[in-house]
């Protein structure tokens, strides 16, 4: 990987997002309105609220990443950028990091917007450091990118990249022990749950909120860290010289 690439392909992408007003506003404000409607759906001192705010508020930028890179990374498969850009003497992995470095920055903006409002206005109160919840916002924000951007090798339109919302995302918001703990589950779920990578993400977050960082929560960092990079490289595999 060269640092002089990888650079010049995360500018490219930090320009083409700003040339499109309507993206940045669906990356910074969905969060906030999805973390204000949950506030005001069961109370600002609901325990409900102060339960599950800090898990959804690094899950929520999971979802809308997740989204937005897949539709952008399947534009530029469309389009025939990424072919010519393909031919440029850059590595896949130069490609791949340009596009996580850029989407990365954003959601550092973005979980930085969403843990104001929610630690702020909203009233949202965990028990660990606040920068600890914010950072993993940020990592779970990476994740979503990093699959992203391999999801969207299997699809052949927006729509069907839209389609792996219910396919890749929901399944994992299920099992990951956000409506049900994972020992409450039966066995066969547990096993699936295990494979998924936002099991890991929300223990993480749920560990950070009630200040439990002992070698569990390691564990699950380490974990989400390993995702991001699999990810990376399963997508970088995905890409070829030349396209259809």
């Amino acid at each position: 990987m060269t640092p002089r690439v990888t650079g010049a392909v995360a500018r490219r992408v930090l320009q083409q997002l700003r040339r499109d007003p309507r993206t940045i506003a669906l990356i910074i404000g969905v969060p906030c309105l999805l973390e204000f409607l949950l506030q005001q759906l069961f109370g600002r001192n609901s325990t409900v609220f102060q339960h599950v705010g800090a898990p959804l508020l690094g899950l929520f930028p999971f979802v809308t990443m997740f989204l937005v890179t897949s539709i952008t990374m399947l534009r530029e498969r469309m389009t025939g950028t990424l072919e010519r850009l393909m031919t440029m003497p850059l590595a896949k992995v130069d490609l791949l990091a340009g596009y996580g470095i850029a989407f990365a920055l954003l959601a550092v903006v973005q979980a930085t917007v969403v843990s104001l409002l929610a630690f702020g206005l909203l009233g949202l109160e965990v028990a660990g450091p606040q920068w600890v919840v914010v950072a993993l916002a940020v990592a779970n924000a990476v994740l979503g990118c990093a699959l992203g951007l391999f999801v969207s090798a299997f699809a052949q339109t927006e729509f069907q990249a839209v389609q792996f919302m219910p396919a890749v995302v929901f399944p994992q918001f299920l099992l990951c022990g956000l409506f049900v703990a994972r020992d409450e589950m039966a066995t066969w779920l547990r096993w699936i749950s295990a494979a998924l990578p936002l099991t890991y993400a929300y223990d993480a977050l749920a560990r950070a909120a009630a200040d439990m960082l002992d070698a569990r929560f390691a564990l699950d960092v380490a974990i989400v860290c390993g995702c991001i990079v699999l990810a990376l490289v399963l997508g970088a595999a995905t890409l070829r010289r030349r396209t259809a």
